[in-house]
């Protein structure tokens, strides 16, 4: 059941990576997943989450920077150092009750900007993987500030509570111990 559960939801996360909205590199885009998969994090087990956050993320962005234009072939593995640590983020917040639950999908999603930023800045300043040529670190982090515009996936906490709230009962049928939210 719990392969079942992350194939599927690798699937929909995939899909919900491909489709986008473009944006200037380093960011490249903001996808739709991430309401998915910070839902995911509350509804199945933390590794069922992970998985398919994993596999959804890097399949859809492999797909992204192969048939979209101005992706960088890294992009699919910054979205496992960035993602799955998220999932594991919100899971551990899930398991302390409804005040923690919000707090740790921001703290999440300010991880995965800082993921981002860190890396391509330090991308940037040793130009690898494409993101030009060698520069000092200051101008390395100064190219890199558009990663903050990551936060923006802060709008999908309303939508992923929305999608914990209805998919719930489903999931208890199911069979999956989903806790009730505590306040």
């Amino acid at each position: 059941m719990k392969l079942a559960l992350a194939s599927v939801f690798a699937a929909i996360i995939a899909l919900g990576t491909i489709l986008s909205f473009p944006l200037p590199p380093p960011i490249f885009e903001i996808t739709w997943s991430p309401a998915i998969f910070l839902a995911l994090a509350v509804l199945a087990d933390r590794w069922t989450a992970v998985t398919a956050t994993a596999v959804g993320s890097f399949i859809g962005e492999l797909y992204n920077v192969s048939f979209k234009s101005g992706g960088s072939p890294i992009y699919p593995f910054g979205m496992l150092w960035a993602r799955a640590p998220e999932v594991l983020i919100v899971a551990w917040g899930a398991s302390r009750g409804g005040k923690w639950l919000v707090a740790s999908m921001v703290v999440a999603t300010v991880y995965e900007t800082f993921a981002f930023f860190v890396s391509d800045g330090l991308f940037y300043t040793y130009g690898l993987f494409g993101y030009g040529s060698p520069t000092n670190l200051l101008g390395g982090f100064a190219l890199a500030l558009p990663d903050f515009a990551t936060m923006f996936d802060l709008a999908f906490i309303p939508a992923a509570l929305l999608i914990i709230y209805s998919a719930r009962p489903a999931f208890r049928r199911l069979g999956f111990p989903v806790k009730p939210s505590r306040a």
